[in-house]
């Protein structure tokens, strides 16, 4: 399911996810090696057009990791040990996008925001189709969690 299928289904959960992914422009992506040991590695989300948009340079560890097996985890940036700024995770497939009408979109959307367009065709473009997503936080010593699956 796209990212606006999910805001649609669980508004709350889907804006405090829009909030964590903003607010520091990078989330970290899971995804798996080859020999199957995991992989993190820092990337830039974009919520456009109702998809959760992951670009990467072309033929990145992450990419090619996605493009063998495209389960994956985005997971917000922590900065904060206490657990009081939250943390959210989405749980899903990457789906490699092709199409020159969203990559455009995609392209103008990393533009507006950092004033650099990727160049045709030296990216990869994917698409989260979400399966599952959390949020935790700490707050004045109480952990509380959220957890919404697409099932």
């Amino acid at each position: 399911m796209i990212w606006e299928e999910f805001r649609l289904r669980s508004p709350r959960l889907a804006k405090l996810g829009e909030e964590r992914f903003e607010r520091a422009g990078l989330v970290l992506l899971g995804t798996l090696r080859k020999n199957g040991w995991p992989r993190i590695s820092p990337v830039e989300a974009y919520i456009t057009d109702g998809h959760l948009y992951l670009g990467m340079m072309w033929q990145s560890r992450k990419a090619l990791d996605l493009l063998r097996d495209p389960r994956c985890t985005v997971h917000s940036v922590v900065s904060k040990p206490d657990g009081s700024e939250g943390e959210f995770k989405v749980y899903g497939r990457a789906v490699d996008i092709h199409d020159p009408d969203m990559r455009g979109r995609f392209a103008d959307a990393v533009n507006e925001r950092i004033g650099w367009r990727p160049e045709e065709p030296e990216f990869h473009l994917f698409s989260i189709d979400i399966d599952s997503a959390s949020f935790s936080v700490i707050q004045d010593g109480d952990w509380t969690r959220e957890i919404w699956n697409a099932r």
